[in-house]
């Protein structure tokens, strides 16, 4: 199985690539690929540029094999929508199993995604909570996709919903921007390659 985990990483941090290394175990994926969004259109343009951040994202998983960088919509123009993303990605890998992982908050919002509807026949959606998490309740649509056990998702290459719970670090990349632009330290919310970058760059100051 495949997994797919998108965002502007803006900057990449700790709380992502925790999230992304347990996922790999859990679901004994082949691969997972870490998706740059140039140009996400649910949220204001990033501050920093697609080519900063895909730095910081290299520079992050460096030393972690498991973990690749997919830089696909950086390569196309116009709003990086995801069913597009997971429309390419599925006319490369045929019929193996897809996964894309995404936030509550993003949950909550999927219905608001362009095409979402359209996600499923590309890919399972997993949506990672933090435990003792208890989905509110959920449309006829999506109690059809729900999957009640994780090795259904192997079992078929599109189409499943399924919360897992994982081991979710209370870290954001907003607050991280902030303690920059305010001249506070980051350290040890994010990787020291990074935050090097961040300051021989100077990203996020004011």
């Amino acid at each position: 199985m495949i997994g797919i985990l998108g965002g502007t990483f803006n900057p990449v941090h700790y709380g992502h690539l925790r999230s992304a290394l347990e996922v790999k175990e859990i679901f004994e994926l082949t691969e997972l690929r870490l998706v740059l969004s140039a140009q996400p259109p649910h949220r204001d343009q990033p501050t920093a540029s697609t080519e900063n951040r895909l730095k910081m994202l290299t520079l992050a998983i460096d030393e972690q094999p498991d973990l690749k960088i997919d830089d696909r919509e950086l390569n196309r123009s116009g709003p990086s929508y995801m069913v597009d993303t997971l429309k390419s990605i599925r006319d490369e890998i045929d019929t193996q199993p897809l996964l894309l992982f995404i936030g509550t908050d993003a949950f909550n919002q999927l219905t608001h995604w362009h095409q979402w509807q359209a996600l499923f026949d590309y890919a399972h959606i997993v949506v990672l909570t933090r435990p003792n998490y208890t989905p509110q309740s959920l449309s006829v649509f999506f109690n059809k996709h729900l999957a009640k056990e994780h090795t259904e998702l192997a079992q078929n290459s599109a189409g499943k919903l399924y919360f897992q719970s994982v081991r979710q670090l209370d870290i954001s990349a907003t607050a991280i921007r902030n303690m920059i632009a305010e001249h506070k330290n980051p350290g040890f919310l994010l990787p020291d390659k990074v935050l090097t970058y961040i300051r021989q760059q100077q990203l996020y100051l004011r």
